[in-house]
């Protein structure tokens, strides 16, 4: 692929990915798409297979978004405790995060892919386990280092916990009042000190 066709590309899933994570697979016309990109149908399908290859890769442009910033969040200090205050920090200004995407990715194309298309909700279950796996093994290694106490096993913590992290996004879009989201994340960061501080 030369750099101009990449550059294409890139410009195409930059632009298109808040239209599909906003309006969903079904809901996203090709008008949609040309008139976004201000490119033809040909040009857009010249650089991707299909409209489901196009949402996939829409997709995967904000979920490596969520990532790199859950990565950054859960790297900021030495200690489990302050790793996993620093995430649920960052879930505080979750609704300002996600707005240039056209929302929450994972709440997003997660109900809208379900009933749909098959290739996204997979996409979207994957994410789930990475983000969960990433929290548990904060986890682990704090036990390990014996600086928090768990009370259930790391991987059961941390699908709980991104549960109601989840829950808390979710009731945050649908009644459009982020209280809440912050009011949930201010009760988890209680709930979190509780059941790990030693």
């Amino acid at each position: 692929m030369t750099k101009k066709a990449e550059r294409t590309t890139a410009y195409i899933i930059e632009t298109v990915a808040p239209i599909f994570n906003k309006h969903g697979y079904i809901g996203t016309s090709m008008s949609d798409l040309t008139e976004a990109t201000g490119l033809t149908k040909g040009a857009i399908y010249g650089n991707f297979e299909n409209k489901e290859a196009l949402a996939l890769s829409a997709f995967e442009h904000n979920r490596n978004m969520l990532l790199q910033a859950i990565d950054n969040a859960l790297e900021t200090g030495n200690e489990a405790l302050a790793n996993i205050y620093s995430l649920l920090n960052f879930y505080k200004q979750y609704d300002a995060f996600t707005l240039p995407m056209g929302g929450c990715p994972i709440l997003n194309v997660g109900v809208d892919a379900q009933g749909n298309n098959k290739l996204l909700a997979a996409a979207v279950k994957e994410t789930i386990k990475d983000i969960e796996g990433k929290m548990a093994l904060i986890l682990e290694n704090g036990a390990n280092r014996n600086e928090i106490k768990l009370p259930v096993p790391p991987l059961q913590f941390a699908k709980q916990l991104f549960t109601m992290i989840q829950g808390a996004v979710a009731m945050s879009t649908m009644m459009q009042d982020r209280k809440y989201l912050v009011n949930t994340i201010t009760y988890l960061e209680f709930l979190v000190k509780q059941e790990l501080k030693k």
